[in-house]
C-alpha cells in the first residue's frame, strides 16, 4: 500500500501485444491457412508504460492517439463515436452484456476508480477527459473493471454468445 511501482515485468510488452491482437486481424497465407496478423488492418504503433499502483478492481489508462486522417477528429467527435459503439453481444442481446459498452464522462475527474469501476457491473468501460493532445491528436482517460471485464464476466458474455450463435449448445 502507498507505493507506486514502475516497472511490472512483462506488462508493458503485453498490452502492446494484446492490443495489437484486438484491433490485428486474421489474414490467409499463401497456402490458405488462417493466421493472426497484427498488421492486417491496422498497421499501429504503440508504446505502453506500466505503473504498479494496488487497487481493489480496475485499470486506469491515459491514452494518446494519432490518427492517420487528416484532419483529426474534434474531441467532440470522439466522444460520439465511442457513445455510439455498438458491441456485437449488446447487439444480439446477451444478457449479461452491457447495456453501454462506453460510459463518456463529463465531468472533469473522472474516470474515477472509486465511483466508476462497476459501472455496468463492471462490464461497461469508462471513458473521461477526452481532449485534444498538442503532442498528437486526441488524448483522454480510459478506466476497466480488470476483474469483472477482464475475466468473470467476459467469460459469461462469451458462453451466452456463443449459444446465441449456436456454436454450442446447452
Amino acid at each position: 500500500m502507498d507505493n507506486v511501482i514502475p516497472y511490472v515485468s512483462g506488462e508493458e510488452e503485453k498490452m502492446e501485444w494484446e492490443t495489437l491482437k484486438i484491433l490485428g486481424g486474421i489474414t490467409e497465407t499463401d497456402d490458405g491457412t488462417k493466421v493472426f496478423d497484427m498488421h492486417a488492418k491496422n498497421p499501429l504503433r504503440i508504446s505502453a508504460s506500466c505503473n504498479r499502483v494496488p487497487v481493489i478492481d480496475g485499470h486506469t489508462e491515459t491514452v494518446s492517439v494519432r490518427f492517420q486522417r487528416r484532419p483529426p477528429p474534434s474531441p467532440q467527435q470522439v466522444r460520439e463515436a465511442m457513445t455510439a459503439y455498438t458491441p456485437d453481444v449488446q447487439a444480439i442481446g446477451c444478457p449479461s452484456a452491457p447495456r453501454h459498452a462506453i460510459l463518456c464522462m463529463r465531468r472533469l475527474i473522472g474516470p474515477n476508480l472509486g465511483l466508476d469501476r462497476y459501472f455496468q457491473n463492471g462490464a461497461g468501460v469508462s471513458v473521461g477527459r477526452v481532449r485534444q493532445c498538442p503532442v498528437l491528436d486526441i488524448k483522454f482517460c480510459v478506466l476497466a473493471n480488470n476483474v469483472s471485464i477482464g475475466a468473470a464476466t467476459s467469460s459469461i458474455i462469451n458462453a451466452e454468445l456463443a449459444v446465441m450463435r449456436g456454436y454450442v449448445q446447452y
